[in-house]
């Protein structure tokens, strides 16, 4: 069989009103104010992404809050609910969600967030019951056979019986496995035990890049990681999350991307927000014209490391003050993909061909930007191959270009029957 030309993946990032500095997206007319509950929108949105042949929708979900959190976390669809709207309202889109906020732990009946250890150890026990659970029943398990009035074959269903340091689960799941084998496992984080952990088990790997360079080197660092583990690295594919600006020329676009982004300025939003990676400490209690606090890192333990250590590194390599850090992380900045549409084509292309990327998030935002990306931008990378002009699968896995995962109990038959048929021949 001849391998399918490697082609760009595309998924969509929605954040309704305004996530993390976008306090002021909802003020645009074009989007409603009620955006993050409406599932109308929504629904519009998965369909816009689909006919644009997108492969995935991605949900951030939020499970704490304070007043300081953007509009968008304020008042929100939960997302497993609003995930199955979406599914009855397309047909090829795949559909993903995940979370990270420290504060949720509060509201799990715990005192704190886990240490990044013990969080990680956690997270790969947790997906290995469920890919446990997902082969409890082989694909054979159902005769369903009237005749003789066999619905199942018991010994095509296997027990888990799981006893790991953070869970116990006897199993089995009371569902027979997916035409795609089991759901694509996506993976989000920047730290050590963050890519060791995608290496390990992810498929979809979501992350940042803020250069070429960036995008190339944790490309190829999370690829070899997954290789030392004997992983097939084409079985992960890697999707940054990507702001992109479309103008009728490239210094229009650069005027937009300006304009749109300074519309998003509030230094007091940004202060308040600095938090989010240190587990939301509040950094307003301290003088804003004194150096950066590098004792707030010792909060990020149970927040979002990577991200806060950059800050704090930021700070202290530039000498900066509070202040001047907050308007450093939140001031305008050049992105990576702006341009004319056929610039910001030529841009993706080049990130792709250079292996910075397998695919791209699109952030949904400005509903003019987003069009125009669908309409100007898609259709070049069509034209040019790389990306589909048609879905190639029924399934997220399949579209993604990812094997099915061979049923381990099924696998495990093979085997013996192999051993026993050589022992045959020898015999």
């Amino acid at each position: 069989m001849t391998a399918r030309p490697r082609q760009l993946k595309l998924g969509a990032v929605t954040m309704g009103a305004g996530g993390p500095g976008q306090h002021y997206l909802w003020l645009d007319p074009e989007i409603p104010d009620d955006a993050s509950v409406n599932v109308n929108w929504y629904i519009e949105q998965a369909r816009l992404a689909e006919e644009a042949k997108f492969d995935l929708i991605f949900i951030v979900d939020s499970q704490f809050i304070t007043p300081d959190s953007p509009p968008h976390y304020l008042n929100r669809l939960e997302p497993i609910t609003l995930l199955s709207a979406l599914a009855v309202s397309t047909r090829h889109l795949g559909l993903v969600v995940t979370s990270g906020d420290a504060g949720a732990a509060a509201n799990f009946s715990r005192e704190e967030h886990f240490d990044y250890d013990t969080r990680y150890a956690r997270g790969l026990e947790f997906v290995r019951v469920a890919q446990g659970l997902w082969d409890s029943y082989e694909a054979d398990a159902f005769p369903r056979d009237r005749a003789t009035r066999s619905f199942l074959d018991p010994a095509r269903q296997h027990a888990l019986n799981h006893r790991g340091e953070h869970f116990q689960v006897a199993g089995p799941l009371n569902v027979s496995r997916s035409p795609q084998g089991q759901p694509v496992i996506f993976q989000a984080g920047d730290s050590e035990q963050g890519r060791d952990l995608g290496a390990t088990i992810g498929e979809g790997i979501f992350t940042h890049a803020a250069s070429l360079e960036q995008g190339q080197a944790f490309y190829a660092d999370i690829k070899s990681r997954a290789a030392a583990k004997g992983r097939d690295p084409d079985h992960l594919v890697v999707m940054p999350g990507m702001r992109v600006y479309v103008g009728d020329t490239d210094a229009e676009a650069r005027e937009i991307e300006r304009d749109l982004q300074l519309a998003a300025q509030s230094f007091d939003k940004a202060l308040a927000e600095l938090g989010r990676p240190f587990a939301w400490h509040d950094f307003r209690q301290y003088d804003l014209d004194a150096p950066f606090p590098q004792e707030a890192l010792k909060y990020a333990e149970r927040g979002f490391r990577t991200n806060a250590e950059n800050i704090a590194k930021l700070a202290r390599d530039r000498d900066l003050t509070l202040r001047q850090t907050v308007e450093s992380i939140s001031a305008p900045r050049p992105t990576p993909f702006a341009g004319a549409p056929a610039t910001v084509a030529d841009q993706i292309t080049r990130w792709f061909e250079a292996r910075a990327l397998d695919g791209l998030n699109y952030h949904i935002a400005n509903p003019a930007q987003w069009r125009r990306f669908r309409e100007e931008v898609v259709p070049i990378l069509q034209e040019r191959g790389i990306v589909r002009r048609q879905y190639e699968s029924t399934t997220l896995r399949g579209n993604l270009g990812l094997p099915v995962p061979e049923n381990r109990h099924t696998a495990a038959r093979g085997e013996v029957g192999q051993i026993l048929t050589a022992a045959e021949a020898v015999g």
